[in-house]
């Protein structure tokens, strides 16, 4: 369970964060929605430990990620996936290297097992046939296809799933997406949406969501987070939230949906 309590962040006279607390249950799918320059992002970062909050606790599995050493903050990352935005793959480098850096970087080097994880994330992605035909000459012709493409051969979509299959390494327990449908068609955006949903029910992973697409709330959402002002202005169901009466709620709604 991530359980986030009383979180205030500033830069410099600049406030962010002003007391956001809420919880997201094992297996919830959360997205946290709210206009640009909320506090976002800069909340899903304190959950990996990138930011320290000025006051207040992220609890991530009953650990206080603020107060964590190196090496735990360490061990707790590997059990979270991280999808940026704009998938943030690296341009030198291949599909293959793309997906296995994070496992590289740990000290594995054995190549049939960064191979045999590299199949399996893309598989569970789409972007392989099912894994269940490895041993198939479609599959081999496919991956061999696929593994040696450079980020600039691939489309939106193809990024997103690659950026999203490197976040799915190692089998995290926990995986932020960061504006995962941003500079998307609506049709590739529907895309991403089903992948996001189709994973956390697949491996049961929970996972949190930043957006201001309401139909990806819609079709990814057990429940929904709003910040406004550096606050928790709304939290529940996206059904719930459609039935709001505040006027914030409503405003933000009209503009986006």
């Amino acid at each position: 369970m991530i359980q986030i309590h009383d979180l205030y962040k500033s830069f410099g006279s600049i406030a962010v964060l002003n007391g956001v607390n809420f919880s997201i249950p094992n297996g919830n799918t959360m997205c946290i929605i709210g206009k640009s320059g909320c506090g976002k992002s800069v909340l899903i970062k304190h959950v990996v430990g990138l930011l320290t909050p000025d006051k207040g606790r992220v609890i991530v599995d009953g650990n206080h990620v603020g107060e964590m050493g190196y090496k735990d903050l360490f061990e707790l990352r590997r059990k979270i996936g991280f999808v940026f935005q704009g998938s943030a793959l690296f341009d030198s480098y291949n599909v293959f290297e793309n997906i296995i850096l994070g496992l590289y970087e740990h000290g594995l080097r054995d190549q049939g097992k960064l191979i045999s994880e590299a199949q399996k994330v893309l598989s569970s992605v789409g972007l392989l046939p099912d894994l269940a035909e490895s041993d198939s000459a479609a599959f081999r012709n496919e991956w061999t296809i696929l593994k040696d493409k450079k980020p600039s051969d691939l489309s939106g979509g193809m990024r997103k799933r690659v950026g999203v299959a490197r976040a799915l390494v190692g089998s995290p327990k926990y995986i932020l997406y960061d504006e995962p449908s941003t500079g998307l068609d609506p049709v590739t955006s529907e895309q991403i949406d089903l992948l996001i949903g189709d994973l956390a029910k697949k491996l049961n992973v929970t996972s949190i969501v930043i957006t201001h697409d309401m139909f990806s709330v819609d079709r990814v959402a057990d429940s929904v987070v709003m910040l406004n002002e550096g606050r928790v202005q709304f939290e529940g169901t996206p059904g719930e939230m459609k039935k709001s009466s505040d006027i914030i709620v409503q405003e933000f709604l009209d503009r986006y949906n």
